[in-house]
């Protein structure tokens, strides 16, 4: 079982321009097509959707929606109605505000065997009227030169770290527009296609695992 750091331990930012429509359906689309890249490596195959409500002159309201999608593709025309749907009755005039899509992806042993983990890779967007903020973030050790408890494994490692970085060359292309590195956490930080690599003394890196409770 995978240890998982409450904040990040990498992640990657865009800013998408709403080419058509509202902003709720760009974002979904957006999803679609950056969950395809990321199912095409098996590290997100989406499985619900979470968001936030908004409403004009309150802001963020403190109520969240949650929806299973199945087998529904995020560019479903049908879908942003549904999400719609579920608005509280308290609000009315309520839209979605951030969406995060959860989903499960695979990640690779020092012995190359296969696991499953749920939300191994979670995609976040927060649409408005003019643009899509879009961020993918990891919050798991895989992907790292050393562990949470600062050993080294250049096995897990290679195994893994290679998969996430075709990954984001590939929504690079898809989108059109070069991923920005997001704040560095506690957990790590992103560097380029990966995560920076820590430092290492007396042959370990940083120990991080008590504060993964």
């Amino acid at each position: 079982m995978l240890m998982r750091a409450p904040k990040e331990s990498g992640s990657w930012t865009w800013i998408l321009d709403c080419a058509v429509g509202t902003g709720l359906e760009f974002a979904l689309t957006t999803a679609a097509r950056m969950s395809a890249v990321l199912a095409k490596h098996d590290l997100l195959e989406p499985y619900s959707l979470e968001w936030d409500w908004v409403r004009t002159g309150m802001g963020t309201l403190s109520v969240s929606s949650r929806r299973n999608i199945g087998a529904r593709s995020l560019d479903d025309p049908t879908l942003p109605d549904r999400l719609r749907a579920c608005r509280p009755i308290t609000h009315p005039q309520a839209e979605v505000d951030s969406i995060t899509v959860l989903g499960t992806g695979a990640w690779f042993d020092a012995d190359g065997e296969r696991h499953r983990e749920d939300r191994l890779v979670e995609l976040f967007l927060a649409p408005d009227e003019t643009d899509v903020w879009v961020e993918l973030s990891v919050h798991h050790d895989v992907w790292a030169q050393c562990d949470f408890r600062g050993r080294p494994q250049p096995r897990i490692h290679a195994h893994n770290a290679p998969r996430l970085a075709a990954a984001l060359r590939e929504i690079e292309q898809v989108l059109g527009v070069a991923a920005e590195p997001g704040e560095p956490t506690y957990y790590g930080c992103a560097e380029g296609y990966g995560l920076k690599a820590p430092d290492i003394i007396d042959g370990l890196g940083p120990d991080v695992s008590a504060a993964l409770g």
